[in-house]
């Protein structure tokens, strides 16, 4: 089989500021359009096993993104392609790790579901729902107790059927209990799979979390500057001593759960509510903040980070297999021959 060929690693990057408008719409079309891209791999047979597609709630992810500085702490979701990119990990590298080579994020053992940047802060994306929620508590707790951390928050991205988890209740009352700098951030999409939130919710997702004292408050998650302002005031408070926050972004997906919804064809949303939402696409309402050669230069840009994303991802190499059981400990001690992982 002939090797492939080497390809120059696109250009690395840090935490993404967001600080400008035009920084904000850009990424809000990097992740469109990785996403969209993503959805031809999967289709293609690239990327394996399939993908839950954000495509629609870019505004959060952007929004909340944008109020974090360089020593924040992140966990995401099994949905949460949009939040490692918007906190600045490398689309290229994101790529390969989704179609499992060995340049991705994780070196391709991550795939969609559990991608992570540590040096970025982002403790990783989490294929059990809610189960972001206490990581970000934890890392909250050590930046609290570390001087390297004074003034530095945790943020848990999850969604509204994380809302009925146990393990996030408990989350909410050890950060309220020890005033932890965490914010909660639920991305209320309307739906946990296929089941509608209103028949699963009771209460409301702001009550759960001002039940246990935290400051909570509901934004349009489909408007990125709203979703900023609401991030900033939960960040700062949680910087400045306040303890934890609460954040209920109504979002939605324009997509399915997952890829396998088009072959399973589920009709639990109309194609009239589907369009409804989106007459609210984050994405026009932040380019109407630019004049439209701008819109059109970021756009162009985007098109050709994310084609020198594809050739890298697509060239990268598979792992190999004989390295199957490497990092199964911490401290890189590996199983006995002929022991099974």
């Amino acid at each position: 089989m002939t090797a492939p060929r080497a390809v120059t690693a696109p250009r690395a990057v840090t935490a993404a500021p967001l600080a400008t408008d035009a920084e904000r719409y850009r990424m809000l079309r990097l992740i469109r359009d990785f996403e969209e891209l993503a959805l031809g791999l999967v289709k293609s047979g690239a990327i394996p096993g399939g993908i839950h597609p954000y495509i629609g709630q870019e505004a959060v992810a952007v929004g909340v993104c944008s109020a974090l500085g360089p020593a924040d702490r992140l966990t995401s979701t099994h949905r949460g392609h949009g939040h490692v990119l918007a906190r600045g990990a490398a689309p290229h590298r994101l790529l390969a790790e989704l179609a499992g080579r060995v340049g991705g994020l994780n070196s391709g053992r991550g795939g969609s579901m559990h991608a992570a940047d540590l040096s970025l802060g982002i403790l990783g994306a989490n294929g059990i729902v809610g189960a972001g929620a206490p990581i970000a508590v934890g890392a909250a707790w050590a930046l609290k107790h570390s001087a390297a951390g004074a003034g530095a928050v945790a943020v848990s991205f999850f969604g509204d059927g994380a809302l009925n988890q146990g393990v996030l209740l408990e989350a909410f009352n050890l950060a309220a209990m020890w005033r932890l700098p965490v914010v909660f951030v639920c991305e209320n999409n309307g739906y946990a799979t296929t089941l509608p939130a209103a028949t699963a919710v009771a209460g409301g997702a702001t009550n759960r979390a001002a039940a246990f004292g935290i400051p909570a408050e509901e934004v349009d998650g489909m408007d990125t500057e709203a979703v900023r302002a609401a991030a900033l005031r939960a960040v700062d408070r949680a910087r400045a001593g306040g303890g934890p926050g609460f954040l209920e972004c109504r979002t939605y997906r324009y997509e399915g759960h997952h890829t396998m919804e088009r072959r399973m064809k589920l009709r639990y949303r109309t194609p009239e509510e589907v369009a409804a939402w989106r007459e609210r696409d984050p994405l026009p309402r932040a380019a109407a903040l630019l004049d439209p050669a701008t819109v059109a230069e970021l756009d162009r840009s985007v098109a050709e980070q994310l084609a020198a994303a594809e050739e890298f991802a697509l060239t990268s190499e598979h792992p190999d297999p004989s390295g199957a059981l490497d990092h199964l400990y911490a401290d890189g001690l590996r199983p006995r021959p002929g022991v099974s992982a």
